[in-house]
């Protein structure tokens, strides 16, 4: 296990398979992630869903698809940066799901089972209207989660007016509450809105993240930022001492 109770949050740019690359073996405690794949391209072309329709705010200029090919790269790649006994969450539409799965087990991930978040609203789509969407959940090793009565159904609404396909901070709250202790490490290759960095970070966990996308490094800066800021202030009225309330926020460009 990892302490990093004291670092501050540590932002990259580069291709996802790179970035894991670049970290050691078994550095990471955690890691959930939402890559932009393929399907979301089928979706967006026929209009199923409108915040990847065709526009300025499209998957074409937000989202450089990752392709369904890459997944073997990618997971070995997860697989090898986790702990010896970890978790791997994988959020994905049911398309996705039956091409990523098989993947993940040859590479040596155990599946346990695909948790359900509900958005409670209904959403576009014909053929049964979208409700929901898959998370998938591997493991590494053996780890216990941490509390053994949560349901595997996430009731959480979307977001709405976000950036495309943002998850929310309570979603990711409950598999970083399950999967992980205060001061471990958590990651995330393809952190879009950061959902997931805020979340690790509201925990007091230490979060290292990567995105290609110009949009998402700001916003994701942003709201670390104001986190920081927001903790930081938090501290101060406890001690009633002056503190440095600039936020430290690394980031990697490359």
């Amino acid at each position: 296990m990892n302490n990093h109770t004291k670092k501050s949050p540590t932002l990259s740019q580069v291709d996802a398979v790179d970035w894991l690359k670049s970290l050691d073996d078994g550095s990471v405690d955690l890691l959930i992630t939402d890559p932009p794949y393929e399907s979301l391209e089928k979706h967006r072309a026929v209009g199923t869903t409108t915040r990847l329709k065709v526009s300025k705010a499209s998957s074409n200029e937000w989202f450089p698809i990752f392709p369904n090919a890459r997944f073997e790269e990618l997971f070995t790649e997860i697989y090898r940066v986790l702990s010896k006994n970890s978790h791997f969450y994988l959020f994905c539409d049911p398309e996705t799901m039956f091409h990523a799965k098989p993947i993940a087990e040859q590479v040596g991930f155990k599946f346990w089972k695909p948790l359900i978040w509900d958005k409670v609203k209904i959403g576009m789509g014909y053929h049964y209207r979208a409700r929901y969407e898959n998370i998938l959940f591997f493991e590494k090793g053996k780890r216990k989660l941490n509390n053994l009565s949560i349901p595997d159904i996430i009731e959480c609404p979307r977001v709405y007016k976000g950036y495309p396909t943002e998850k929310p901070v309570d979603v990711s709250k409950v598999l970083i509450e399950q999967s992980s202790s205060e001061g471990e490490m958590v990651a995330d290759p393809f952190f879009g809105s950061c959902s997931v960095g805020v979340a690790a970070c509201e925990l007091g966990r230490y979060f290292i993240g990567n995105d290609i996308n110009d949009s998402a490094i700001e916003l994701a800066r942003t709201r670390l930022q104001e986190h920081m800021i927001s903790s930081k202030e938090e501290e101060t009225a406890d001690t009633d001492e002056e503190t440095e309330l600039t936020p430290q926020l690394s980031l990697s460009l490359a």
